[in-house]
């Protein structure tokens, strides 16, 4: 059975760059497949993915937003931050990337070590050749899984990964208020991905004139699995905000969320305003943007 509104827009996805399961060829082509005409790629505090994407994107037809998806850190748990449209190769924004990505991957190679001291035998080698790109806890979780000592990634998360889990490590924190200058310093467009999450709607509501007045120019609204009701709430707080409603369905591969590739009906008018929100920025002089040091972990 087909929608009754086809979907030809997908502006929330994931690839081999970060924690998807698909390269992003493959990922562009299974877009392709499934009738997109327009995909943002919003890989995990990496663009490793973009170059190729692009050239995928270009020989399928399909109009290519370059995306990112930054982890940030509240004292209510964890925000993360798209950003639309981003002029990605600036140096000093790739630095900075690089800087949280080898933090990720500290990260990662610590959790692993946790596992060992518990008697829990996983390489982290495998866990990296599992992950192509970035680390992330998913990847540790399909070794354990490839080991034998778990049967599912929500048996590993639930076991050792989740937040006060055995082999829990803290990341190096990005705020919320961090994540919109970083996108705004490559002259990107800053959006809250899927804001229900954590920390809810009502946290949600008093951080939103701050995160405003910072920079922020979206709200994800039309996310994968949320309700007609929950759209709606989310639409009346963009429009208070004077925030672009964007939508998406957060795609990994199969198996790893309930939403397809393209099964998030996203209206046009969310591209539309947010192309030309871009070109008012393009090639214009961004503020810059300096990395907090690091807390002591």
């Amino acid at each position: 059975e087909r929608k009754l509104m086809a979907n030809t827009i997908d502006l929330h996805t994931h690839s081999t760059a970060s924690d998807g399961l698909y390269s992003p060829t493959e990922l562009l082509q299974h877009a392709h497949e499934a009738d997109l005409r327009m995909l943002a790629l919003t890989d995990h505090d990496s663009t490793d993915g973009l170059a190729e994407a692009t050239e995928a994107a270009a020989r399928l037809a399909i109009d290519l937003i370059p995306g990112i998806e930054l982890n940030t850190d509240t004292d209510d748990g964890e925000m993360h931050v798209l950003g639309y449209f981003l002029e990605y190769e600036r140096p000093a924004f790739q630095k900075t990337l690089k800087v949280l990505r080898d933090a990720r991957a500290r990260r990662g190679e610590r959790i692993v070590e946790l596992l060992n001291e518990q008697g829990v035998n996983i390489q982290w080698e495998h866990v990296r050749e599992i992950a192509q790109g970035a680390v992330g806890r998913p990847h540790i979780a399909q070794a354990l899984i490839d080991a034998g000592y778990v049967q599912s990634v929500p048996e590993a998360f639930d076991k050792y990964l989740r937040s006060d889990g055995p082999a829990y490590v803290a990341r190096r924190k990005l705020s919320p208020l961090d994540a919109i200058r970083l996108i705004l310093s490559a002259n990107g467009l800053p959006v809250i991905a899927h804001p229900l999450t954590v920390p809810g709607l009502q946290k949600l509501q008093a951080w939103l004139p701050e995160l405003v007045e910072a920079g922020l120019v979206g709200l994800e609204t039309y996310y994968g699995p949320y309700t007609e009701e929950q759209v709606e709430q989310l639409h009346d707080l963009a429009e208070e905000y004077k925030l672009i409603p964007t939508g998406g369905s957060d795609f990994h591969g199969p198996g790893i969320h309930p939403t397809p590739l393209g099964g998030r009906f996203v209206p046009f008018e969310a591209v539309e305003r947010l192309k030309s929100e871009a070109s008012k920025r393009m090639g214009t002089n961004p503020p810059e943007f300096v990395l907090p040091p690091a807390d002591k972990e």
